[in-house]
């Protein structure tokens, strides 16, 4: 598979709109959508079918590659489903995770994965994301970003947090792919500060 384009996200926010927050959220949420979905088009090698997921306040454009080799057709064993992008607002939930189905899902992390993993969310809980009837929003990641051990994941884990605790910040996951499967060896977080500042990093996933 052909390297994933980069996406220049500061000339992105040099032309948005400045008259407020919501008007320069809404502009880049939109093109952060179709950014990501051309880039991964373009990257693309073979067929695919990409829908987009609404659910809360967050859109997940999603590869559902492995519809069409329910069709009959066959690509190759290492083509797999996985998501492009999700992008949306943060919306804290009060009730508890759901978590029980990440819990069943393939079995126990370590004895599927090993302990350098967790099953994690690309829209964590926290900030309105689900698992439950919504599994394009759960991947591998190492366990030293999710949980925040490691010097990277302090970061990812601060990057959260400030959404978390402003609601309706703008926040945006997208994986880096560098083959055909659903695992990414890199992700892309990225939120809209309050102040106008967009903060946006790659986090290794390999």
């Amino acid at each position: 598979m052909p390297p994933i384009a980069d996406i220049d996200y500061n000339a992105l926010l040099q032309v948005a709109p400045r008259s407020g927050y919501e008007d320069t959220a809404a502009f880049l949420q939109e093109d952060v959508l179709h950014l990501c979905h051309d880039r991964y088009c373009a990257a693309a090698s073979r067929p695919l079918q990409i829908v987009c997921v609404p659910y809360g306040t967050f859109t997940y454009v999603f590869d559902a590659f492995e519809t069409l080799e329910g069709r009959g057709e066959q690509y190759g064993s290492y083509e797999e489903s996985r998501l492009v992008v999700a992008c949306g607002r943060s919306a804290p939930q009060s009730s508890r995770r759901d978590d029980y189905r990440l819990r069943g899902r393939v079995g126990p992390t370590n004895e599927a994965f090993g302990r350098r993993w967790d099953k994690a969310h690309y829209i964590g809980h926290a900030l309105g994301g689900k698992v439950d009837q919504l599994e394009v929003n759960v991947f591998m990641q190492l366990r030293a970003v999710n949980r925040g051990w490691s010097k990277e994941g302090k970061r990812f884990r601060a990057l959260e947090r400030y959404a978390a605790e402003h609601s309706g910040t703008l926040c945006f996951a997208r994986p880096i792919y560098a083959d055909g499967t659903s695992h990414p060896a890199f992700l892309e977080f990225g939120i809209l500060q309050t102040d106008g500042t967009l903060c946006v990093e790659r986090f290794p996933n390999t």
